[in-house]
C-alpha cells in the first residue's frame, strides 16, 4: 500500500517513511502544500498523511481541493491541543487526526485501521440494498439518495450511514462505532465520530430526526418521525 506524506518537516518526514517502509507501506514525500495537492490529485496513493501547517498551501487548502475530486483517505496532523484544527479537518472531509508530537506506532495503527476499512473486501452479506424512512443505500453501487434525491457522501459517510441504517431502530454506542472504524475506544476528547455524523445530518437535510442523538450512550437512526420524537 502507497502512502504520501505531506509535511514540511523533511527530517520527520525521513523518520516516518523509515520506520513505514519496515511496516510493509512504499511511502512518498512532498514538503510543501502547491506540489502535495498536485501529487494527491495525481493519485496512486492508498492514503495522505497531511499536515495543517505547510508552505504555499495549508493542509485544510489542500483537503478543499482535494475532496471534490478523490476519495482517498487522510490523516490530518495537528498541532497539540489545537481541537478547532481537528474540527475543521473533519468538516472537510478527513477521516481521522493525529496531534503532534506522535508515536509511529500509533500512527501506523491509524493508517492500518483505516486501509483496512476502506479496502477489505466486504462480506457478500452485507451487499443488499436498504431503506428506511426515505433514505435508500444501495452499497453494491455506492449511491444513497433521500427522497429520490441522491447525495454526495465521502466514503466513511457512506460507512457510517451504513451501519447506522443496518441497525435502524436500534442505539449504537460511540464506543461500538469507533471500535468499528477506528479500531480503538472513544474518549471524552476524541470527536471524530460526532463530527462525521454532523455531517450526514446535514447532508441528508433532517437533522436530529434521522439521526437521533442518544446521550451518554451513541446514535440511532430513526425508522419514522414518530420513533424520532419519541423520548
Amino acid at each position: 500500500m502507497r502512502i504520501l506524506l505531506v509535511d514540511d518537516d523533511t527530517e520527520l518526514c525521513a523518520l516516518l517513511g523509515e520506520f513505514l517502509n519496515r511496516e510493509g507501506f512504499e511511502v512518498e514525500c512532498e514538503h510543501d502544500g502547491p506540489s502535495g495537492l498536485e501529487r494527491a490529485l495525481k493519485g496512486g496513493a492508498d492514503l495522505v498523511v497531511l499536515d495543517v501547517m505547510l508552505p504555499g498551501m495549508d493542509g485544510f487548502e489542500i483537503l478543499r481541493q482535494l475532496r471534490p475530486q478523490s476519495k482517498t483517505p487522510v490523516i490530518m496532523l495537528t498541532a497539540r491541543g489545537e481541537d478547532v484544527d481537528r474540527i475543521v479537518g473533519l468538516e472537510l472531509g478527513a477521516d481521522d487526526y493525529l496531534p503532534k508530537p506522535f508515536n509511529p506506532r500509533e500512527l501506523t495503527a491509524r493508517i492500518r485501521a483505516i486501509l483496512r476499512r476502506y479496502y477489505e473486501p466486504r462480506q457478500a452479506t452485507a451487499t443488499s440494498r436498504i431503506e428506511v424512512n426515505g433514505v435508500a443505500l444501495d452499497p453494491r453501487t455506492r449511491q444513497v439518495t433521500v427522497d429520490g434525491k441522491a447525495l454526495d457522501l465521502t466514503t466513511f459517510e457512506f460507512d457510517i450511514l451504513e451501519i447506522l441504517m443496518r441497525s435502524a431502530g436500534h442505539v449504537l454506542s460511540r464506543d461500538a462505532l469507533m471500535e468499528n472504524f477506528y479500531n480503538r475506544k472513544a474518549t471524552p476528547f476524541d470527536r471524530s465520530i460526532d463530527m462525521h455524523i454532523s455531517h450526514l445530518r446535514k447532508k441528508l437535510g433532517r437533522g436530529d430526526s434521522q439521526i437521533k442523538t442518544i446521550r451518554g450512550v451513541g446514535y440511532q437512526f430513526c425508522r419514522s418521525p414518530e420513533e424520532a420524537a419519541a423520548e
